[in-house]
């Protein structure tokens, strides 16, 4: 433990602010123990909810207790980033519902559009620890941006930076849910901020929005029917019975957020990195589908989407482009655009491409 004499309550509010420098919207800060949270973990875990997501499972409890994970830990400062791109308009909640309604459109979460948030986030918060090293001498810590088993959500929900939403992410009053979780676990002693009053009350619009079903009851996520964990995390065949439930979301789910009364608060980020790069927030699926390997390198280049690679890039789209086919009509320019991809060298692609061109038939015969 670190061994210093210093003001903790002055230094304290001396981080907080130090933070907000650094572009961060809000820190608070928490003791260690997440034992209320460990049933409801291992439950989930029992249940095979986190689908592929072994990493969930690997380290045990050590999830959910931080001083497990790095020896020393008497507390943890939660960061908030907010990251709707600058000058987002008022309506952007409905233009987002409004792009999904377009079937040729590629609907990528809105977190996604700008820069990996993990370098974003990660860079500032180790940021505000040297400055603090600079202040007080060496101590111990690690930073955190969704990069190791720690329990986020659960970290800031009870340091107070808000509250668990029941679509399980962080809601608060003054910016509903649009932004990033990060953490500095410490040796420092520091004053613990108090946890907040939770303001979902009787609404459930998170739950009956949710086009999968995943979220399958308050505070409750199975996340092998999330479309984020489809498009993201699971690395094989999406199951065939979820494809037409994706629609034209191609990377992540924002609809649990869109639909939350709540985000009609949400901040707009003071930083640029999360402004759109290469149009993901106007592309066409066509458009993207097109795109080599090469091409996907390249302009996807510090962008959290190039984490899954061309090949399920592929997929996603070949999902959406099947979608595509509706209303009884199957559209020409797709199918040609899929059949450019019929002989590709992945069996995961094919077999997507596949069906895909097998809605577009069904479709045109209707």
């Amino acid at each position: 433990m670190t061994d210093f004499q210093y003001d903790l309550a002055a230094l304290a509010h001396t981080i907080k602010a130090w933070g907000r420098e650094l572009g961060l919207a809000d820190l608070r800060i928490a003791d260690t123990d997440l034992s209320p949270s460990e049933p409801q973990l291992q439950a989930w875990l029992n249940a095979g909810m986190h689908g592929e997501m072994d990493y969930m499972a690997a380290h045990g409890m050590k999830r959910a207790r931080p001083a497990e994970l790095v020896p020393g830990t008497l507390r943890v400062i939660a960061a908030r980033l907010d990251y709707l791109p600058i000058d987002t308009a008022d309506d952007w909640r409905e233009q987002e519902r409004r792009k999904l309604g377009d079937p040729t459109r590629a609907v990528v979460s809105i977190y996604a559009r700008g820069r990996d948030y993990h370098k974003v986030l990660r860079n500032r918060l180790q940021q505000l620890a040297s400055r603090i090293e600079q202040e007080i001498g060496s101590f111990g810590y690690r930073v955190f941006t969704d990069s190791a088993p720690v329990m986020e959500v659960a970290l800031a929900d009870k340091a107070g930076l808000g509250w668990r939403g029941k679509h399980t992410l962080l809601l608060t009053r003054d910016a509903g849910s649009m932004f990033f979780l990060g953490e500095i676990y410490t040796d420092l002693p520091l004053p613990i901020d108090a946890p907040v009053e939770a303001h979902c009350g009787q609404c459930r619009a998170c739950i009956d929005v949710c086009p999968t079903q995943a979220i399958i009851g308050p505070y409750q996520l199975d996340a092998r029917r999330c479309i984020s964990y489809l498009t993201i995390e699971l690395k094989g065949s999406i199951p065939v019975e979820l494809r037409p439930l994706l629609g034209n979301r191609i990377y992540g789910c924002d609809d649990c957020q869109t639909a939350c009364p709540w985000n009609k608060f949400a901040q707009g980020s003071t930083l640029p990195d999360f402004e759109v790069r290469n149009g993901l927030d106007h592309a066409t699926l066509i458009e993207l589908f097109a795109w080599s390997e090469e091409d996907f390198n390249r302009k996807l280049e510090g962008s959290a989407i190039r984490r899954i690679g061309h090949e399920r890039w592929l997929r996603n789209l070949a999902v959406a482009l099947g979608n595509a086919a509706t209303d009884g009509m199957a559209q020409p320019e797709i199918v040609a655009a899929l059949r450019k991809r019929v002989d590709h060298p992945s069996e995961l692609v094919r077999e997507h491409v596949a069906w895909a061109l097998a809605c577009h038939r069904y479709n045109a015969d209707v």
